[in-house]
């Protein structure tokens, strides 16, 4: 408890104001519960023992008062504390979100979608709990208990004794069932993100599901994840609801010993029936805070094991250090030196070593897994030389930080990304929308055509994964946001893989005009793409076997001439 504080410290003190609200809050709600006690002595000695007459409006008035006190406190503490629950909620989403898109890309393949979402959502959920109920809750049971002891203990000390040590008997086995219970709780919230992960996975995947039918497989697999997270939340439930009947029958006996005792004290006139239904009273209601501090308690683990998995995501290093200089002017010069890349046992890149001036067209072909992609993915810095360095412009790529890096990069990926957002959005992505430039942009992409067929035209609304868009026109709105960027190194992953050979060429010829004074990485598809390139290296294993022009290279390069001929076939 006193770890997880310590955590939530920094972000807690900005609430100082609000938490002094909710103690008010609860200031007045304990102050109205001892009252509540305290009234039951004038109500038995003065009311019904001695019968004053005035007693008869003044309590009724006195309680009524002491429940409208009660609920002024109940409602400043349940306005304040829902409000610093939802906000400082709110600020943790966005913290773990931006601490999970900062981080290597390494971190975001290794980790599936599903598992990240539920920690954004589920375990942050659990956290808003905690501190916007748990915690006021915990403070204010916690000064009820102490002010109706002191209270008990104010009346009769013998009798407090006997009606108080039954106390360790319900703290023990609540620390034994809560350490229980974090364990549960730990495997729950791990359980979560396996069902969010197989859901993602199914809605993700539905074009797949439904071409092979196999919606029931699907089910069934979703099936045995949810029964398992049944499961283990029923073993917290059996674990964690036997808290509060075992303590109920604790607090009987507590009662029952302060009914024998105190009925003896009564009988020997060593207390009034007043001062005796008042103890009794405040003894019935110092068990409901116990008893509710016990629940508490056993739900704090829930949110201490969340705590344990965001704060385990937000304490990640990123191993890519980001530079400190700014890339200002255009990317001039690519320079690979005897880069290697290691990936666990194995080497994705071994041994590079390429220059790439501008103006410049490099192609890369091999064979799938060659190492084609991960050799533009280390311009972006989704990976870091394990041996040699890249250098821009004569200088190490490290040194620049990566935003101004990749101001000046822009890649159209084999995967096309399409937001659910305007088309104009999608194309001017990340940057204010310029319709001219955005046109433009789609023209040079061949995607004029089919961008005046659409009911809004550039303004109309993408569905999810541009469901509403064919796979060609896709690439198209993902070639026409690489050249709205206006970078000066374009990076080309099989960019045109879903187009046909026509609009192919009617794209390229409009690129070279736009690509004359920039560089041009392109990993390849069709012999079309790379016969023009002014160079082409052809890669396998990680390594360059071999680099020339395309006549050099079927000329020389037995490996070039097979793939030339799976290209042309």
């Amino acid at each position: 408890m006193k770890a997880i504080l310590k955590r939530y410290w920094p972000y807690l003190k900005d609430y100082k104001f609000e938490y002094f609200l909710v103690l008010i809050g609860i200031v007045f709600t304990v102050t109205a519960t001892a009252a509540t006690a305290h009234i039951m002595k004038p109500l038995m000695d003065d009311l019904f023992i001695a019968k004053k007459e005035e007693m008869l409006y003044l309590i009724p008035l006195g309680l009524i008062g002491i429940y409208i006190f009660k609920s002024i406190g109940r409602y400043i503490q349940m306005v304040y504390t829902n409000y610093i629950g939802q906000h400082i909620i709110s600020r943790f989403r966005e913290i773990l979100l931006e601490k999970m898109i900062n981080l290597d890309m390494g971190f975001l393949y290794l980790n599936r979608s599903g598992e990240l979402i539920s920690r954004i959502t589920n375990d942050i959920e659990r956290i808003r709990y905690f501190v916007s109920k748990m915690l006021p809750d915990l403070i204010r049971e916690s000064l009820t208990v102490i002010v109706l002891i002191g209270y008990i203990i104010y009346l009769n000390p013998l009798l407090a004794f006997y009606s108080l040590v039954v106390m360790p008997l319900i703290i023990y086995p609540i620390i034994v069932i809560a350490k229980k219970l974090k364990k549960y709780s730990i495997r729950s919230q791990e359980k979560n993100a396996d069902v969010v992960s197989r859901l993602t996975e199914v809605f993700n995947n539905s074009e797949i599901i439904k071409a092979n039918a196999t919606e029931k497989f699907e089910l069934e697999r979703f099936s045995i994840e949810n029964w398992k997270f049944f499961k283990i939340n029923m073993k917290s439930v059996y674990v964690g609801s036997i808290v509060s009947p075992m303590m109920e029958i604790v607090g009987a006996i507590g009662l029952a010993a302060v009914i024998f005792v105190g009925g003896r004290e009564v009988y020997n006139n060593n207390m009034s029936v007043g001062e005796f239904t008042a103890f009794l009273t405040a003894v019935g209601l110092v068990f409901q805070p116990i008893r509710r501090i016990g629940s508490i308690y056993s739900s704090i683990q829930d949110a201490y094991a969340a705590s344990i998995r965001v704060f385990e995501v937000l304490d990640i290093k990123s191993e890519i250090i980001d530079g400190k200089e700014l890339l200002e002017k255009d990317i001039l010069h690519i320079e690979y030196k005897n880069v290697s890349l290691k990936y666990e046992a194995s080497y994705a890149l071994e041994n590079i070593t390429v220059e790439i001036q501008k103006g410049e067209n490099l192609a890369i072909v091999g064979d799938s897994g060659g190492g084609k992609s991960t050799f533009i993915n280390m311009l972006l810095r989704f990976y870091d030389p394990s041996e040699g360095v890249i250098l821009i412009n004569g200088e190490d790529i490290k040194k620049f930080t990566q935003h101004s890096l990749k101001h000046h990069i822009s890649l159209v990926s084999q995967r096309i990304y399409i937001f659910q957002d305007s088309l104009a959005l999608n194309v001017a992505y990340g940057q204010d929308v310029d319709e001219k430039r955005v046109k433009e942009a789609l023209a040079l992409a061949d995607a004029s055509s089919f961008v005046e067929s659409l009911e809004d035209g550039i303004h109309t609304k993408m569905e999810e994964f541009g469901a509403n868009l064919s796979g060609g026109q896709r690439q198209r709105v993902a070639i026409a946001r690489a050249i709205y960027k206006h970078s000066s190194l374009l990076l080309f992953d099989e960019a045109t893989s879903a187009l046909d050979n026509e609009s192919e060429k009617r794209i390229q010829k409009a690129l070279d005009s736009y690509t004359k004074d920039k560089i041009t990485i392109t990993i390849a598809h069709r012999l079309s793409t790379i016969e023009h390139a002014d160079k082409i290296i052809v890669m396998q294993k990680g390594a360059i076997v071999a680099c020339g022009t395309h006549a050099d290279l079927l000329k020389n390069s037995s490996l070039y001439q097979k793939l030339a001929g799976k290209f042309e076939s």
